[in-house]
């Protein structure tokens, strides 16, 4: 029986999920606690959602996708 590939375990504790999630919320608290200005919260808060939406959800499922490809001896149904 295989055992899912956990990205996590191979990465520093400043890279894991529970750091991402909170340095992204520090950032857009703190920006809202610096200057109480909606618009300016807003434009920190949408590259961080994104930069945490890209390693909280779609680099551990590219890694998933590539190691399940990997052991499947490289075989793709793409040319």
């Amino acid at each position: 029986m295989d055992t899912p590939y956990k990205p996590w375990s191979h990465k520093p504790w400043w890279c894991q999920p529970w750091s991402i999630v909170l340095t992204g919320i520090g950032l857009i608290l703190g920006s809202w606690l610096l200057a109480h200005r909606i618009w300016l919260t807003a434009i920190v808060a949408l590259p961080v959602l994104a930069w945490m939406g890209l390693f909280l959800i779609v680099w551990p499922r590219a890694m998933a996708q590539m190691m399940a490809e990997s052991q499947d001896g490289g075989e793709s149904s793409e040319p």
